[in-house]
């Protein structure tokens, strides 16, 4: 299984946090690191989002086909993301437009084994593979991308 956790773009300040917009720089960051993710995504990759409207602009660059999870809301936890995207259970491609801080603490958890909380860029993707190899599971790190380093 494929889980790739992709952090919301920047979004404006706002009280009511389920309702705050990307702003222009957010915008650029969705569209460019969805433009890298198109390239790469097999056909069949699943796109999921939390009810937040950050959120959901950042996974509406990617696709217009998306399921919003309220499991994947801001201060969801750990364990309820990975039940809600089935890991590792689950096959295929799996794509989690999220937020900070549970995208750090999953990333931290998968790699390192450790309950730690890792900063993760806004608009950033870190891309984790599962598989099983000589009846050992391992999580590997495919790509860890900023939109910064998209700039030419």
């Amino acid at each position: 299984m494929d889980l790739i956790l992709w952090r919301h773009a920047e979004a404006e300040d706002g009280i009511e946090d389920l309702d705050r917009a990307l702003t222009r720089h957010g915008q650029r960051q969705a569209s460019r690191m969805a433009s890298w993710l198109r390239d790469r995504l097999p056909d069949d990759y699943v796109l999921l989002a939390s009810e937040a409207k950050r959120s959901k602009q950042t996974a509406e660059y990617l696709s217009k086909s998306y399921v919003v999870l309220p499991e994947l809301n801001p201060g969801a936890g750990a364990e309820d993301v990975l039940s809600a995207v089935n890991w590792p259970e689950g096959g295929g491609t799996v794509v989690v437009v999220g937020h900070q801080p549970y995208i750090g603490w999953l990333t931290a958890q998968l790699l390192a084994e450790q309950q730690q909380m890792w900063s993760v860029k806004k608009g950033s993707v870190w891309w984790l593979n599962r598989r099983e190899r000589h009846g050992i599971e391992q999580v590997r790190l495919k790509v860890m991308l900023t939109p910064g380093m998209l700039d030419p």
